[in-house]
């Protein structure tokens, strides 16, 4: 049964269900947590009595159970997370059940189940990437002295180390995670209580399911806790492309620095794979998988961006088709990010490959401020130097 009392046509339901019932599968926990918070407010403000509360909490509980056991799926019909729910409830407790919905919406229950779970995953990718800098410090550690040209214009330009070149990583990643809890504490915020997103008319208490839940605070305008749908999970797919951005250009340099004319890298040929014609071949295909996911995450942010742009305030069916984007990017996200830690975990740098790429034309700014300390003036000295490369 649906939340709506409302027969549909078949092919317009499977047109506006679409997938929504299979991305909901990660929601259900998120749901029945705020489904708890929800009916012991209901208690508090006299709408179940103790024992309508207990049977509530023990179906509740089972559904997560159920669900952390791949056994609690949502049929196409159900449409979503949120009906699947309340008809199970229904279900084992009859009209108990039923007043779940009551001083509630769709839409703040879809605003709250995602909100739980984007903070989840967001600190589930804040561990990744405190992981990450632990996976390029081990190979600094081992390696981090040993010496490689710098580049600029894709030609040699400056002596650097393999510690500057992946420390760059590690500084950035850094300022990923700065980012990342400013994410999480702009999101950190309750629409509960908005209903459709104007209220209910029936007082509830705001505050008490924030608190419950885990929200450091509420979103006290019903209406925009609607305007932040889309608007907030553009921000997180910000967040995720600035990580990629770094696996991008990471995998770019590992691809290039494992090249036979570089050799500075060596690859886990485990890690690579190899060519239907050419029994030689150890192909860095993750690292190019990688590289090009950056620019797949790039566009569900401007795909979200662009869904929610031309909007009246309130709620529009368009945003339904901004929750695959991002749970798709957080999914990707922490794949590759675990895909970048395996592959340096097999690395080996060539130090032989790295000494022989050190050549002269490296130390021309070294040997241009030689001069500088003699006393010869820069531009002087830089022309003195010139003539002799």
């Amino acid at each position: 049964m649906k939340l709506y009392q409302k027969e549909i046509n078949k092919q317009i339901e499977k047109f506006t269900v679409g997938n929504d019932y299979l991305l909901d599968q990660k929601l259900i926990k998120f749901d029945c947590i705020a489904s708890i918070a929800h009916a012991k407010m209901l208690k508090k403000i006299g709408l179940l009595d103790e024992d309508e509360l207990s049977k509530l909490l023990i179906g509740l509980n089972k559904i997560i159970k159920l669900n952390k056991e791949n056994k609690f799926k949502i049929k196409q019909e159900q449409e979503d997370c949120h009906t699947a729910i309340e008809n199970y409830l229904t279900q084992e407790y009859g009209k108990i059940g039923e007043k779940t919905h009551t001083c509630r919406s769709r839409n703040d229950q879809v605003l709250t189940a995602l909100r739980l779970y984007e903070k989840e995953e967001l600190l589930l990718i804040k561990n990744l990437l405190n992981e990450f800098k632990k996976s390029l410090s081990e190979i600094i550690n081992k390696d981090g002295s040993i010496k490689i040209p710098g580049y600029t214009h894709m030609q040699k330009a400056m002596p650097t180390d393999i510690k500057t070149w992946l420390g760059c990583f590690i500084d950035s990643t850094d300022d990923n995670i700065i980012l990342l809890e400013s994410v999480h504490n702009l999101i950190d915020q309750s629409p509960l209580g908005s209903a459709a997103g104007f209220g209910s008319p029936i007082k509830v208490d705001k505050e008490m399911t924030a608190n419950l839940m885990g929200f450091s605070k509420v979103m006290k305008n019903p209406i925009y806790c609607q305007l932040s749908r889309g608007k907030f999970e553009s921000t997180i797919l910000h967040l995720l492309t600035q990580i990629m951005f770094d696996l991008n250009k990471l995998s770019t340099d590992l691809i290039m620095f494992n090249m036979q004319e570089f050799g500075f890298v060596e690859l886990n040929k485990e890690h690579s794979t190899g060519s239907s014609i050419m029994p030689q071949k150890n192909n860095p295909d993750v690292l190019e998988l990688v590289r090009s996911k950056y620019h797949i995450i790039l566009a569900e942010e401007f795909k979200v961006k662009s869904l929610i742009g031309n909007l009246i305030s309130g709620y529009n069916r368009d945003v339904q088709l901004t929750k695959e984007p991002v749970i798709s990017s957080i999914e990707t996200v922490k794949e590759c990010i675990n895909i970048i830690m395996l592959v340096l975990s097999g690395i080996k740098i060539n130090k032989q490959n790295c000494e022989k790429s050190m050549t002269k034309e490296l130390f021309a700014t070294k040997e241009t401020y030689k001069l500088v300390k003699e006393g010869i003036p820069f531009r002087e000295a830089y022309k003195k130097i010139k003539q002799s490369f």
